[in-house]
């Protein structure tokens, strides 16, 4: 697909992989509807893109609330009247055990994680099979293959992502309407800012730019395939773990385990988060690992 002058729809765009992803899409031609939760950032996103000479839109929407979604939809369509690439980023985790997070916690994640990009695709996807043509890229993580410690509330909304971007997929066989899952493992973006991450070091020397998976939305975009995982070295570790889950999966627990115990151990002799001044939940998508 050449993107010159196609609509985009990217959500969790004022920060990390949304704004990366934005600026790529811009530079290749596309009209670009930025999402977040708040406005004034997406306008400084905006300001970015301006150089481009392309159409913008900023929405203040937030994906957990169906009724903003579907205000968002009339916007898009009252302005461009299509939409050819919706890109369903916005996300969040809360770092911890199950036991120490609230049920309103775990929900929160679900109802923007998984709920958001629902909602998203419900009131997009009629507009795409009406015009015969569309592409739905959702930004999962290659937690949706891995179930870990410490965030799994996270990896549950992505598991559910994989799996109902699968579906979907069968479903939409036969039309020009597509579904892909973008799947990186770290990325150095504002999702750490959550104060559930303090103690621990943020990103490992193996993470990636938001940039590098702002590209593979791109190519994403242009791909019949179901998943990208990034960067693609780490499909041998999805594949090991499906094929020998006995062996894989107690390894990987032992791992983040004891990433998980020196953090709590730290907490404790630190004084815990309550020393540290709290910062707003990200609105740009994870990817962790």
């Amino acid at each position: 697909m050449k993107f010159k002058n196609k609509v985009v729809v990217i959500t969790g765009a004022s920060s990390g992989i949304g704004e990366a992803a934005a600026l790529e899409f811009a530079k290749n031609g596309a009209n670009v509807v930025l999402v977040a939760r708040k406005k004034v950032k997406l306008i400084e996103v905006e300001k970015k893109l301006s150089k481009y000479k392309i159409s913008t839109l900023c929405c203040e929407c937030d994906v957990s609330q169906k009724t903003q979604v579907k205000e968002l939809s009339k916007q898009v369509f009252d302005k461009f009247g299509r939409i050819d690439i919706l890109v369903n980023n916005a996300g969040f985790a809360i770092y911890g055990l199950v036991l120490d997070q609230s049920i309103e916690e775990i929900e929160s994640q679900m109802h923007t994680n998984y709920f958001g990009m629902i909602y998203c695709t419900k009131n997009f996807l009629p507009k795409m099979l009406e015009q015969n043509s569309g592409h739905i890229i959702n930004v999962a993580s290659v937690a949706a293959s891995f179930g870990l410690p410490g965030i799994a509330p996270y990896c549950a909304s992505k598991f559910a992502m994989l799996g109902f971007s699968e579906g979907l997929k069968h479903e939409l066989k036969g039309t020009n309407v597509k579904v892909t899952v973008v799947s990186p493992i770290m990325v150095r973006t504002n999702f750490f800012d959550h104060p559930s991450f303090s103690s621990m070091p943020k990103y490992s020397p193996a993470s990636l730019s938001a940039k590098t998976v702002a590209k593979a939305v791109l190519r994403a975009a242009n791909s019949s395939r179901l998943e990208i995982i990034v960067p693609s070295v780490v499909r041998g570790a999805v594949w090991a773990k499906h094929t020998f889950p006995f062996i894989v999966n107690p390894i990987i627990g032992s791992v983040i385990r004891k990433r998980l115990n020196s953090k709590n151990n730290y907490s404790s002799s630190s004084g815990g988060d309550s020393a540290l001044e709290p910062t707003s939940k990200s609105s740009s998508s994870f990817n962790s690992n």
